[in-house]
């Protein structure tokens, strides 16, 4: 898919990955990006870089009605990236409750779902379109330490297949991004190396040109889908490290 001109809409814009991706579609020509964040005020500074570019739409993806605003605003979207995340850093057995794995799926699995159902008669209208989905390679390897975050990516990632079954037909590519340990304030809990969000967010561009299906985005995705194919069991006990404090081998 050509991206200039384009006109993408990215969730959870105004921070980390999100921000990068949106630096990497005014860099690549796209005509117009939407910055979605929860208040609008926070993507200020890329309004003003944006060279009136960039515009920002409040967006809370847990809520149905601001979508919902966010579709009948943003009607000439090509591209969305479901960025927006949330990690509660809670286990599923020693969380107080199941309110915090419940809101993990409701951002990152409901949410992104949500936001292709608006969006894809929008994204209908074009002769190409894209919808990049941000997962985690805890999505490919579940990560004990990550509580609900890990099994929504999960779905995240299942749903973003049977999303891209749907959408063929009116020619909207559907991508799954794997992504590692990438240096974000989610992943601020994450010894070692990391990742940029620039990083993250040219593979997740190199992605949506060609189509693609699925993408590991860096080092780590890689890493952990190679070890993944070599011995899964070796792999799942490895992720029990992060029971105990240990590092962790996926975030972002």
């Amino acid at each position: 898919m050509e991206l200039k001109d384009s006109v993408a809409l990215v969730t959870g814009g105004n921070r980390g990955i999100g921000e990068a991706f949106v630096r990497a579609f005014l860099a690549a020509g796209s005509a117009r990006v939407y910055v979605a964040t929860r208040d609008a005020a926070n993507a200020r500074h890329l309004i003003d870089e944006g060279g009136g570019r960039v515009v920002a739409v409040g967006l809370d993806v847990s809520k149905p009605e601001q979508i919902e605003a966010a579709a009948a605003q943003c009607q000439d979207v090509s591209i969305l990236v479901n960025n927006a995340g949330q990690f509660s850093m809670q286990t599923l057995m020693t969380a107080p409750d199941l309110s915090a794995a419940r809101s993990e799926m409701e951002i990152n699995y409901f949410g992104p779902l949500a936001m292709c159902r608006a969006f894809a008669p929008i994204l209908g209208r074009h002769n190409e379109s894209a919808i990049a989905n941000v997962l985690s390679a805890g999505g490919i390897v579940a990560v004990p330490g990550m509580g609900g975050y890990s099994p929504s990516k999960f779905a995240g990632r299942a749903m973003t297949t049977c999303v891209r079954a749907e959408l063929a037909a009116q020619n909207t590519s559907v991508t799954a991004l794997i992504v590692g340990s990438v240096d974000t304030r989610m992943a601020s809990h994450v010894e070692g190396f990391k990742e940029t969000p620039d990083t993250i967010a040219q593979a997740g561009l190199k992605a949506i040109r060609k189509g693609a299906d699925e993408v590991d985005t860096d080092f780590m995705a890689v890493d952990v889908r190679a070890n993944l194919a070599r011995d899964p069991k070796a792999l799942e006990l490895s992720m029990r490290r992060s029971l105990s404090g240990e590092r962790v081998t996926t975030g972002r």
